[in-house]
């Protein structure tokens, strides 16, 4: 069995963070940031950044709410992130906007998931009546979760969320403090593997979007740099779809996962780059009103307004 604190305390570590405090890395540097397992293992994998006329500047994180939050203070320029922390933080105000958008080809299980002990008796959606789910507020977990409620008709009184960061929502359902717990990869497969189950998919509650983010000054001072590293990222997917042992290998050597836990978050769908077009913005609307709906965000900044069409 694999050793959860080790494990899980190597995951949620964020790295680097000396480097988002130099100020804002001159003309010539791109200060990017990833969540473990995410944008720097790809491009490392792939080779996507060999040539490129510009330096770049890791930061690492255990959750997109840091990284939005490295991203928003200018600490970082740029990064990726899934849809829902996004609106989540744009609409706390954030001076961000969403330059480049991906999805997934073809969604299989566990990519965002809820999931549970082996014993529970929680089997789909109607069955978290009554119970205390961990997850991180502002994320795609937390999104799948809302999105579950109302499939079922259940109301924020029905449910109990527990905002844990991943790296305590593990333990707190090994120690039975919460029945279940709504997160992402590499976070799902790590659970799956002590012995933990899917109760619910988020294939057909969430969206599967992801976001390059930028910092507005970053938009502004460094468009060349950001419009450059879109292509390279862009060329890196399109490897990484057909090189899933070789991405895995990386994935494994970078976050220090396992080769089958890295290998089944290497597998769990191929993204591509897509066009921030209209039907992307209105998708994104869903998931603004849904956290409006359950009180999670007070403010009404247009959604639009979010995204950068073309840098």
């Amino acid at each position: 069995m694999i050793d959860r604190r080790n494990l899980l305390a190597g995951i949620a570590t964020t790295f680097a963070l000396a480097a988002c405090g130099r100020g804002g890395g001159g003309e010539g540097v791109l200060r990017v940031g990833s969540q473990k397992g995410g944008t720097k293992s790809l491009m490392l994998a792939s080779g996507a950044l060999d040539g490129a006329p510009y330096k770049i500047e890791w930061s690492e994180f255990p959750a997109a709410q840091n990284l939005l939050e490295a991203i928003g203070s200018g600490a970082v320029d740029t990064g990726l992130v899934g849809d829902a922390p996004f609106q989540f933080a744009y609409q706390a105000g954030s001076p961000i906007k969403a330059i480049g958008a991906q999805t997934t080809q073809q969604r299989v299980p566990g990519a965002i998931a809820l999931v549970v002990p082996a014993a529970s008796p929680i089997r789909d959606a109607k069955g978290l009546k009554g119970k205390r789910i961990a997850a991180t507020r502002g994320s795609v977990g937390h999104y799948l979760l809302l999105r579950a409620m109302l499939s079922a008709g259940l109301s924020a009184k029905d449910v109990k969320t527990v905002f844990l960061a991943p790296s305590d929502s593990r333990a707190a359902m090994q120690t039975g403090a919460v029945d279940g717990w709504s997160t992402w990869q590499p976070y799902v497969a790590t659970s799956l593997a002590e012995g933990d189950r899917i109760a619910i998919d988020g294939r057909g509650l969430t969206q599967g979007y992801g976001f390059d983010i930028a910092h507005e000054s970053a938009i502004r001072d460094k468009r060349a740099l950001l419009a450059d590293f879109l292509q390279r990222e862009a060329k890196a997917l399109q490897w990484a779809s057909a090189h899933v042992d070789d991405f895995a290998r990386v994935l494994s050597q970078e976050t220090g996962l396992p080769p089958a836990i890295a290998k089944e978050m290497a597998s769990t769908g191929s993204r591509l780059r897509v066009p921030i077009d209209r039907n992307v913005i209105e998708r994104q609307q869903v998931v603004f009103d849904t956290f409006r709906q359950f009180g999670e965000v007070k403010a009404d900044r247009p959604v639009k307004d979010a995204f950068v069409l073309k840098l």
